[in-house]
């Protein structure tokens, strides 16, 4: 079965609303990273309200996936984990390690927008710092405004 996705502006958003096999898993993963890259998402919310079992496999995909998401520069968020879910991912030491989580999908949408407008905030900062916003140039080491008022420690060789 293919899990559908839709792209809502600049976010992917897709729901896995039956159980998957193995393969299904994989080929679900490689088409949220395909369409990640297609689209130049800048967020992925995964919604798995009625997945009623998560094994550890599928808990090692939505980590990885998360994590692959991450690494093509947008954001995560898994929605919907039911109660039962969750219960059985931390008793077989499986849960989402790094992965934003959300009750249901309102929040996931507010929270990878924050997630998103964070990661451009960061980005246009590092950006700005590299334009030039007072750190040295031309090879001038940079010295700490408080630390210029101290006299230097001297040092004399006794011997």
């Amino acid at each position: 079965m293919k899990v559908p996705i839709l792209r809502l502006r600049d976010i992917l958003l897709t729901s896995i609303q039956v159980d998957l096999t193995d393969r299904e898993a994989l080929d679900f993963q490689s088409d949220v990273l395909r369409m990640v890259t297609k689209t130049e998402a800048k967020g992925v919310v995964i919604d798995i309200t009625a997945m009623d079992v998560v094994d550890s496999f599928m808990a090692r995909v939505l980590n990885e996936t998360a994590a692959m998401v991450r690494v093509l520069g947008a954001e995560a968020v898994v929605c919907g984990m039911q109660p039962a879910v969750a219960l059985t991912l931390i008793e077989m030491g499986r849960e989402l390690v790094g992965v934003e989580t959300t009750l249901n999908l309102d929040q996931a949408l507010d929270k990878i927008q924050r997630l998103i407008s964070e990661r451009v905030g960061t980005a246009e900062s590092v950006s700005r710092s590299e334009e030039g916003d007072g750190a040295p140039e031309n090879g001038d080491a940079y010295e700490h405004p408080s630390l210029a008022e101290q006299e230097a420690p001297s040092f004399t060789e006794e011997g």
